[in-house]
């Protein structure tokens, strides 16, 4: 597996704070995705979505039509994960 240069991840990360447009991030993403990395990207999302409305692990797998490995996967990334999931779905509030 290839070392993650952290300069290039930054780098990434300040292209997506640019993109202001829904469109824009769907070029952007379509671009520098394989469709089936986007696909996959978007399936991790809707199970983040639905464990954090703490719907059953094999409700969601049904509903998805996904392995109950990868809904277990994603429960672990969001409970143990960076808090970049949890920042999207409960965004603090600016005072």
């Amino acid at each position: 597996m290839q070392r993650l240069n952290l300069a290039h991840l930054h780098e990434l990360c300040d292209l997506f704070i640019r993109l202001k447009k829904r469109t824009d991030a769907l070029g952007f993403l379509k671009d520098i995705l394989t469709p089936r990395e986007l696909a996959s990207v978007v399936e991790r999302w809707q199970i983040i979505k639905r464990l954090a409305r703490y719907k059953p692990h094999r409700e969601i797998s049904k509903e998805l039509k996904v392995s109950i490995d990868k809904v277990t996967r994603g429960a672990k990334a969001l409970k143990h994960g960076h808090g970049g999931f949890r920042h999207m779905l409960w965004p603090k509030k600016k005072v």
